[in-house]
């Protein structure tokens, strides 16, 4: 036990969903039953209990998940992101709010009263740098998996030996691409994560985050504050201040209120990174539990007693109450399979594949050039060569390669002085693929199952429920 890590009850992990609300609270839940969107088949969900919003913005698509505080699914849904070009880019920041608002409207509309509170999730290390005057954004973002390698010398010399920030896709280093890149009047600008950004879009409070969108920055969420090293330079002052994940902030914006129909005792919750949500949606309580998060990417999170950090192999560890989630992200994942195959084929294709038997196919399945973990290596080349006949062989080979990369990185994290994993559990889209758990067991020599919960939306969901609870208590 960490003594010092016991100060803030808004950060008391695994969340226990309490069984009862306090009278005081204005907002009074009502009993409502709501028709279905366009084209769906009609429900009749009555709602008499209080209900917590969580909003996932992942790497290909984003989602809600509407909860009660015992933790049931009231409602979900989830939106692509609009394709929305600028000087033949993608505008990512305007795409970013349209599905926001988007999915807010998707909230069937008579539960919306019932909603206590909001968290959002996003992808860590994906950048946005605001004007705080204007607060218009002073360049593109930054996305999660972009290389700032010619800022890495610079962060190297200032930060200690192999700290997490020392990766080229680390949000220090791109802090510090755009400081030293720039001619832009610096002096009003702020720094934000997506998450940052898009709770900013819904309470207003410029410059607040949380402790695990802030660790790749530089934060120590150990001591509880950036570091003398960080602070003595420059461009701190675009550090936002940091919170607790679900921690209230404040009151959602009077405007956004009003336009969707939502309560005034409605509450925005620091949120978290889109991994960590995906890992609190599993349930994983114990040392030695662990989630793989089989999206676009391919992300794992050990619950470690111990810290690790080191930024040679992309690892690093995000607080957890007194105990850590140790791991990292890798390239590879389920963006590479749709490069190559269409959903129906991977479904098609997976269903002729014999688990038990090892496919002698090596790969290293990547979209582009560039490795995080469990090889820290921006010049690593894709490898999805040779490609046999068989289509069947050829999506085997692949998910075997994938399931290699993901058992390097838990025998990397023990090596490290990590807790030894005992369990996986699997969120994402590759969770549902019954053959790829099963290449997943025999690889890693583990029991692998698919989360109860697959959706980082729902980590998110218990942390704005966490936000409440812990508000209600103090």
């Amino acid at each position: 036990m960490l003594p010092h890590l016991q100060r803030h009850p808004a950060a008391s992990w695994p969340l226990i969903l309490r069984p009862q609300f306090p009278k005081s609270r204005k907002l009074k839940p009502t009993i409502m039953s709501f028709a279905s969107r366009k084209g769906e088949e009609d429900m009749n969900l009555k709602v008499d209990r209080l209900l917590y919003l969580g909003l996932d913005f992942g790497t290909s698509g984003a989602r809600f998940a509407l909860i009660d505080k015992a933790g049931d699914v009231i409602a979900e849904g989830k939106r692509a992101y609009p394709l929305i070009m600028s000087k033949d880019a993608v505008d990512w920041v305007s795409s970013w709010k349209m599905t926001l608002f988007s999915l807010l409207e998707d909230v069937p509309i008579t539960l919306r009263p019932s909603i206590a509170s909001i968290s959002i999730d996003g992808t860590s290390a994906t950048t946005i740098i605001l004007d705080s005057v204007s607060e218009e954004p002073l360049c593109r973002p930054f996305l999660y998996n972009e290389n700032c390698s010619d800022a890495l010398a610079t962060v190297k010399s200032i930060a200690p030996l192999n700290h997490t920030v020392c990766s080229g896709t680390s949000t220090l280093c791109k802090l510090v691409y755009w400081w030293t890149s720039t001619n832009t009047d610096k002096r009003s600008a702020v720094l934000l994560h997506q998450a940052d950004w898009l709770l900013w879009l819904l309470h207003g409070k410029l410059g607040v985050t949380d402790y695990n969108n802030a660790l790749k920055v530089g934060y120590d969420p150990e001591l509880e504050k950036y570091p003398n090293w960080l602070l003595s330079q420059p461009y701190s002052q675009m550090l936002p201040s940091v919170q607790a994940p679900g921690t209230i902030i404040g009151p959602l914006k009077e405007g956004i209120r009003n336009k969707y129909g939502f309560s005034k005792e409605c509450a925005v919750c620091t949120g978290t990174t889109d991994s960590i949500a995906a890992f609190l949606a599993a349930r994983a309580t114990e040392p030695g539990k662990a989630v793989t998060s089989l999206g676009s990417t391919l992300a794992i999170k050990l619950l470690s007693i111990n810290r690790i950090e080191d930024a040679r192999f992309g690892v690093y560890s995000h607080r957890l109450d007194d105990k850590w989630l140790v791991g990292g992200a890798s390239n590879t994942g389920g963006a590479v399979l749709k490069q190559l195959f269409t959903d129906e084929q991977l479904t098609n294709l997976s269903e002729h594949i014999n688990p038990l038997e090892a496919s002698p196919l090596d790969y290293y399945p990547l979209q582009a050039v560039g490795e995080r973990f469990p090889v820290a290596d921006p010049d690593l080349e894709p490898r999805l060569n040779p490609r046999p006949e068989s289509d069947v062989e050829y999506l085997h080979g692949i998910l075997e390669s994938i399931a290699r990369i993901e058992a390097k990185g838990y025998r990397l994290l023990k090596e490290l002085g990590a807790t030894e994993v005992e369990e996986v559990f699997t969120a994402g889209g590759g969770a549902k693929n019954k053959q790829w758990i099963k290449i997943r067991e025999r690889v890693l020599g583990l029991p692998v199952k698919p989360a109860l919960q697959t959706e980082a939306a729902y980590g998110a969901a218990l942390l704005a429920f966490k936000g409440w609870d812990t508000n209600k208590i103090n």
